[in-house]
This record gives C-alpha cells, structure tokens and sequence, in this order.
C-alpha cells in the first residue's frame, strides 16, 4: 500500500504532461495538426511524459523516506521543465504566423529547427534526473541498513 500513492502521482504526473501538450498544440496549430505530429513524434513525447512520472514516482518515494531533504527538487523541476519544452516545440514553429506582432520570430525559428534536438535533450535531462533521484534514494536506504 505504501507503493500505492508515489506510483499514483507517477501516472498522474505522466497524463498531466501529455494532456498539456495535446491541450498547447492542439490549441495553437489545430487538432488535425497536432494528431500528423504525435503521429510523427509520439516516441519521443511518450517517453517523455514517462520519464517525467518516473521521476515523480522515485521523488515521492524519496520524500516519503525522507522529508529533511529537499535537493531532489530542484533536478526534478529542472527535468520537468525541459521536457515539456521539448514536447511544446513541436509546435513553436506554427506560431511564426503571429510572432512578427510579438517580436519573438527568431527564438520560434530557432526551436523548430532544433525540434529534434530539443527531444534528445529532454529526454537527457530525464535520465538524468532519474538517476539523480534514484541514487539519493538508494544512499538513503543502504545508510538505514
């Protein structure tokens, strides 16, 4: 029962990203559009949200094990952010129609082309991140044995 709620905030964690990603293109670029690109992408974004909720999992579990420390936080934040940057680039582009009137045509450009690079390092950030939390929790364990 005690593995219930972590892993539960884990799923959660996961469907919020996605429902955020779906919600951001869908609502700039249209359903249509942002169907072609999970579509093209869906690897990337899943793993994505997945690697997210794993971390959210493995931090609840560290913060159920240990409320004192807090330094976890800060990668998980970090992780979290990337990702779902990475996931909303795929949009970006789409919003060059509108950016001339916002003055931010060339940090749009700039993302789409990076599209899939922006995925790789997302996807860095969240093995990263998991192994940062991962290691914390299994230090915390080894030194209460």
């Amino acid at each position: 029962m005690k593995y219930f709620k972590p892993i539960l905030y884990g799923l959660a964690a996961s469907v919020m990203l996605l429902v955020f990603y779906f919600s951001i293109l869908t609502l700039v670029s249209g359903w249509r559009f942002t169907k072609e690109q999970f579509g093209d992408f869906w690897y990337y974004i899943v793993s994505l949200a997945l690697g997210f909720g794993i971390q959210i999992c493995l931090y609840m579990f560290l913060k159920d094990a240990v409320r004192e420390r807090r330094d976890s936080g800060k990668v998980l934040a970090v992780s979290g952010t990337t990702s779902t940057a990475a996931m909303i680039s795929c949009c970006a582009h789409y919003l060059a129609n509108i950016a001339p009137i916002l003055g931010i045509a060339g940090a749009l450009s700039f993302i789409a082309h990076y599209q899939i690079r922006l995925f790789w390092i997302g996807l860095a950030f969240n093995i990263g991140g998991i192994i940062f939390i991962a290691r914390k929790l299994f230090m915390f364990k080894k030194s209460i044995l």
